[in-house]
């Protein structure tokens, strides 16, 4: 017998065709969902990019503009610094000339009561040397006794002054 050529398709075949369609419409259509994905990822990958250089960008606004008041605090102190200087320089140098001016008024008089000591003693031995006479009542007093008088007061301006300067030195 004589084999017949049929141009028909068998089931099988025809099975297995339509099934390598399926295989790629399934294909297409994973691959076009993966891409979507894909550019859904990168969209959001692209945005959080921006956001973290605009934090980026404002963290760096907020450093300098940090810097720039550190900065300015910094002058303000150094002037406020200078100043309180000036004014303690100002201040130690009045001291010093106080204490220069104290210094030169003990010293004058300490002078002045060097200087009446031995009046005072001369006037003594002379009171000694010459009999008392009584005088009248409307006569004033000699010389030397009223310089020992005016003595008393520069004692005691000088324990005034040793007192002020003891403060002066706390």
């Amino acid at each position: 017998m004589a084999t017949r050529k049929t141009t028909k398709t068998s089931e099988l075949a025809q099975a297995g065709a339509h099934l390598g369609a399926a295989a790629k419409e399934v294909k297409t259509a994973v691959s076009h969902k993966i891409g979507g994905l894909v550019k859904l990822a990168e969209a959001q990958f692209k945005k959080a990019q921006a956001e973290a250089k605009k934090a980026g960008d404002a963290a760096h606004k907020s450093v300098l503009a940090a810097e720039k008041k550190l900065e300015a605090t910094k002058r303000s102190a150094t002037r406020k610094l200078a100043a309180l200087q000036a004014a303690a320089e100002r201040k130690a140098k009045a001291l010093q000339r106080a204490i220069e001016k104290e210094t030169a008024a003990l010293k004058k008089a300490a002078g002045v009561q060097a200087k009446a000591a031995p009046a005072k003693k001369a006037a003594a031995k002379k009171a000694v040397a010459k009999p008392v006479v009584a005088k009248p009542a409307g006569v004033k007093r000699a010389p030397a006794a009223k310089k020992a008088t005016a003595a008393k007061p520069v004692a005691v301006k000088k324990t005034v002054a040793k007192k002020a300067a003891k403060k002066t030195a706390k």
